[in-house]
């Protein structure tokens, strides 16, 4: 079996990249991690990552200023240097310029706490309460020029609770994403096979 060498891209503790860490572990899964990336050095998943004996490097963004794109030009070095065929953002909390999204055109998953194209952006579970939303959820998609825009590859969905708060609807939208996500990346790395 192929395991197709991935990098997981984090802002903060990783939650999702420790549900595809535990995924990858897994002898019969279609992936391994080959590089764990954050534009934070003092990103707490870093930590989980390296406990995990995974490779990890922090590309601090601040050196850079407003240069979006030399930032992304040193992490999509990292990327090539690390020989990573799929990127998973999973709470990289970096709007990408045209640069990096073309660079990993049709190569590049991200998780979004919606129903897309419901609630694209941020705070989506503030959203869904306050649209009166029945069900909520998260999407897996391909990333692309627009915001949480790309084409769906995945998605899981919660009922929304007459009592729920924005904490208690994320907390459930959060338990399957940490299903949805290994589940989606895994149909991705075999659809990669077959064609290539």
């Amino acid at each position: 079996m192929t395991k197709h060498p991935i990098a997981i891209l984090i802002s903060g503790r990783g939650s999702n990249m420790r549900s595809l860490i535990d995924a990858c572990a897994q002898p019969d899964y279609p992936a391994r991690i080959a590089l764990v990336l954050s534009n934070r050095p003092d990103a707490p998943g870093l930590e989980t990552a390296r406990e995990a004996g995974l490779n990890t490097v922090a590309i601090d963004h601040k050196p850079f200023g407003k240069d979006r794109a030399a930032h992304e030009r040193a992490v999509n070095a990292a990327l090539r240097d690390a020989g990573v065929e799929i990127v998973c953002l999973a709470g990289y909390m970096r709007v990408l310029t045209p640069y990096l999204v073309h660079a990993w055109q049709g190569r590049m998953l991200n998780i979004h706490p919606s129903l897309l194209p419901a609630f694209p952006g941020l705070h989506t579970h503030a959203a869904a309460i306050a649209a009166g939303a029945s069900t909520h959820g998260c999407t897996v998609h391909l990333v692309t020029d627009g915001v949480d825009e790309g084409p769906i590859l995945g998605q899981a969905d919660v009922p929304v609770l007459k009592d729920d708060s924005p904490d208690t609807l994320a907390a459930r939208v959060l338990s399957q994403e940490h299903v949805l996500y290994p589940a989606v990346l895994a149909q991705f790395c075999e659809t990669l096979d077959t064609h290539q």
